[in-house]
């Protein structure tokens, strides 16, 4: 026969009760002076060690305490599970009063990865029965769903039945002996810690989206009977008849077994109420004010109490059902997943008012699990039916009750603001210092001349300007883009998923947005010549080797323009593989150096840092050879540059006829023989603008003051002395 633990009588409850009590209220006392260790203990690398490729541990959370993990099998594909320490999230006392500490490990779809015993105190595995009984258990955690019900039983009792007593909404864990009142707190630790990262990361409740739990709120005390209570909401009820609970066997195993019900069809099965102690109206309504004050002064872990009570042929609980413990017919869930609802040992006494009833008992559940009083939760019922008599064939079928207290009695925290606007509040000041460096970027490309007309008051704002985009919005704030960017929008199009998921990167979503308007006003250049942190870094580069004289490599227009259709080409490869062969895509986006070079600084295996360093090496001899030839971001960004509605690059009619100066100075190519500007392969560094309104280097200005004529920008010739 199953039994669950912990097997106590009604006194014998108490008396645990009471110890744990007194050594709670003990360590309140030492930790005044001492103050305890409540805190996670283990650091990125300790969580490290523990993970072998393909998983890599990311930065914790600042929002919860915990190790996102990634997937080299699914570079893009975000976390695929999540690590912390139970510690830092259900912080529950052991039997001795101290928190134990579990390394626990969940996967994205709510299954235990892991669970590993990092610290505890309870006396019985310290000089009883030692460790191995305790790390033994833990680890039947791995590969079980946290919206399944956890049981545990003995050992000896798992099976009393044979494998047709499964349910897919349970799980049973093999108990230890000796060990109840621990090992019940180590479920309720490693459940509750997992149920506060799946709550806040895998959107099984999104809490994130309701806000804090409701709490009850004071003053409210008014004298209410039965008969009110079950009218206004503050008892639930759920009533079936023998007609009924036949109709939910039909089709199976157990349909037409149960000869009373047949018999009596219009009968009650069963009738049963449900109350929330903890609101005071209802509590002392139920139970009367001596038995409320006896239940609340024994509740000193602020259980989430109710009071359930049934009729009818089918108790709440079966003839295995043993004080303190878990009913096997009997669960509670809110938002799909399972709490651990446990008897508390009170037996209250008639309750005024309601129906003669077979069973009333008083259930909780820890605070620590995360529920919430003032929201909807589901109680539900599991009928059994057995068919034949030597290993009888087991039906199930399970009804529920959903119950919520009137909204009333309880305060609504306000709903905390979406995660993406936290996002964006947290990097107020990153995206103040950008927005600042993007207007000034505007200004000096919406009036060009006075920056441009000197040489050196250009070369030192370009090269502070790349310098911060360098260090500060690639190296330290993470606002390299990527084609990466491109790819995974297409792909979440295609799978219907929208680009939601830009929301919770601003930095990257104000460049994209800035890049955008840049479009339609400036062209291509604007991303790709000043804003591009590798870009910038290649310039770097090719600066560098000017200083050490290196030599430079030349390439005749007519081929330098045949090889810019190479970045068009790795783009045109790198999309089709998003949209079609999204695994070897996401391989084929290593082409792009970013991640190596920006988004991880180089902190990379050799085989990448190798790829990237020798891009740049090529870069030192022939100027910024990746992103004129190979760049598939390149690529997008002359896409984007053909909605450009503006020549703003002044030119004269004199520009390549005859003069060549411009073209000659271009180190980008970007100047026809003709004189016109290819917006397509200008990177905007406004050398040209510079020598445009530079009278000191502008060649027809000079030609043309030699023979005592001035040149306008609109190119009307006046004699010097004013004719």
């Amino acid at each position: 026969m199953e039994r669950q633990f912990p097997v106590a009588s009604h006194s014998h409850a108490t008396t645990i009760a009471l110890i744990r009590f007194l050594s709670v209220f003990c360590l309140f006392l030492t930790g005044a002076i001492f103050p305890a260790a409540d805190a996670g203990e283990l650091s990125k690398a300790d969580i490290e060690r523990r993970f072998e490729p393909p998983l890599h541990v990311q930065e914790k959370l600042s929002q919860i305490p915990a190790w996102p993990l990634t997937s080299e099998l699914e570079p893009e594909g975000g976390p695929v599970g999540y690590v912390f320490e139970s510690i830092d999230l259900a912080p529950i006392p052991g039997f001795e009063g101290t928190p134990m500490n579990f390394l626990v490990s969940i996967d994205r779809k709510g299954n235990f990865m892991n669970v590993e015993l990092l610290r505890q105190h309870e006396p019985v595995f310290l000089g009883g029965l030692g460790e191995a009984p305790l790390r033994e258990f833990v680890t039947q955690y791995a590969g079980r769903n946290l919206k399944q019900q956890f049981l545990i039983a003995l050992n000896a009792a798992r099976n009393r039945s044979g494998p047709a007593d499964s349910r897919r909404d349970q799980t049973t864990l093999d108990g230890v002996a000796k060990a109840t009142a621990s090992v019940r707190i180590v479920n309720q630790t490693v459940l509750g810690a997992a149920l506060e990262v799946a709550r806040a990361k895998l959107g099984f409740a999104d809490r994130s989206q309701r806000g804090p739990a409701a709490q009850v709120r004071p003053g409210i005390d008014e004298p209410l009977t039965f008969a009110e209570m079950l009218n206004n909401g503050m008892i639930g009820r759920l009533r079936l008849s023998n007609a009924e609970v036949e109709k939910l066997f039909a089709g199976t195993e157990g349909a037409g077994v149960d000869e009373e019900g047949l018999a009596r069809p219009e009968a009650v099965f069963a009738d049963i109420y449900i109350a929330y102690l903890n609101t005071p109206s209802i509590g002392r309504a139920i139970l009367g004010d001596a038995q409320y004050k006896a239940a609340m002064a024994r509740n000193f872990e602020n259980r989430h109490l109710w009071w359930i009570g049934s009729a009818g042929r089918y108790p709440i609980v079966d003839d295995n059902f043993v004080p303190g413990g878990q009913s096997s017919r009997l669960t509670m869930a809110q938002d799909g997943l399972f709490l651990e609802l446990r008897d508390q040992g009170f037996d209250p006494s008639a309750i005024v008012g309601a129906p003669e009833l077979n069973t009333s008992r008083l259930f909780g559940v820890y605070a620590e699990a995360g529920l919430d009083p003032g929201r909807p939760l589901d109680l539900s019922l599991t009928i059994t039916r057995a068919k034949g008599m030597i290993l009888p064939t087991l039906t199930h079928q399970t009804v529920s009750l959903k119950y919520a207290p009137p909204a009333r009695l309880f305060i609504y925290p306000p709903a905390p603001l979406p995660e993406w606007l936290l996002a964006w509040q947290q990097r107020g000041l990153d995206l103040a210092i950008l927005g600042v460096a993007l207007l000034l970027l505007s200004i000096v490309l919406a009036r060009p001349r006075w920056i441009s007309i000197d040489a050196r008051r250009l070369r030192i704002f370009r090269l502070g300007f790349l310098s911060f985009t360098l260090l500060y919005v690639g190296w330290y704030v993470q606002g390299q883009l990527s084609i990466v960017q491109v790819t995974g929008a297409l792909k979440a199009l295609k799978a219907g998923q929208g680009l939601a998921s830009f929301l919770y990167d601003p930095i990257s979503l104000l460049l994209i947005a800035f890049t955008l308007v840049s479009f339609v006003i400036w062209g291509r250049g604007t991303f790709c010549g000043w804003l591009c942190p590798f870009g910038a870094l290649q310039e770097f580069v090719g600066l560098l080797a000017r200083r050490l004289h290196l030599p430079r490599l030349h390439i005749p227009l007519a081929l330098a323009k045949r090889l810019e259709g190479g970045r068009y080409l790795v783009l045109a490869v790198l999309v089709g593989a998003a949209l079609f062969l999204p695994r070897q895509g996401e391989s084929l986006n290593e082409i792009e150096p970013f991640k190596t070079a920006i988004t991880v600084g180089f902190d990379r295996s050799w085989p990448f840092v190798a790829y990237a360093a020798g891009l740049l090496l090529v870069g030192a001899f022939y100027y910024k050879l990746f992103c004129r030839f190979i760049c598939p971001l390149g690529g997008v960004m002359s896409l984007g540059g053909r909605l450009r509605r503006f020549d703003w690059l002044p030119r004269r009619a004199e520009c390549g006829k005859p003069c060549q100066s411009c073209k000659a100075k271009c180190a980008y190519d970007a100047i026809e023989p003709s004189g016109e500007i290819r917006y397509d392969a200008c990177f905007q560094c406004l050398d040209c603008v510079g020598i445009y309104h530079d009278a000191k280097r502008c060649v027809p200005i000079l030609l043309y003051e030699k023979k005592g004529m001035v040149l306008t920008p609109k190119g009307v010739m006046r004699g010097a002395a004013g004719d």
